[in-house]
């Protein structure tokens, strides 16, 4: 099974505007510096945002802004504690799922 074009296109974009430094939902927010010195935060939005995105039946997506701004709200907060989520997270947006393994189950 591969992922569908939706997702793809969904996460190119939201990876973009992260790694550009111009992801709207963060204006005034220096989260860039965060790709080299905490390489975790970024970690745990990624998480939040794949954990929370959703897609039907045809693998369309159909709340990719809905997961930027939860991911973005950790970035928000992580930077300035003084920002509430809201509404607060609830344990599986913010769950961690393993890693895969060290080598490929299968070679494409």
């Amino acid at each position: 099974m591969q992922l569908s074009e939706s997702f793809v296109g969904a996460l190119r974009t939201f990876s973009y505007f992260m790694a550009s430094g111009t992801h709207y939902q963060l204006n005034g927010i220096n989260y860039l510096e965060l790709y080299g010195n905490e390489p975790s935060a970024i970690e745990q939005a990624y998480a939040i945002y794949a954990n929370v995105i959703r897609m039907n039946k045809n693998g369309t997506v159909i709340n990719a802004k809905y997961a930027e701004k939860r991911a973005t709200d950790y970035i928000k907060n992580y930077c300035d504690k003084t920002y509430k989520i809201d509404p607060p997270f609830e344990e599986w947006e913010v769950e961690l799922h393993d890693p895969p393994p060290l080598k490929d189950i299968e070679k494409t």
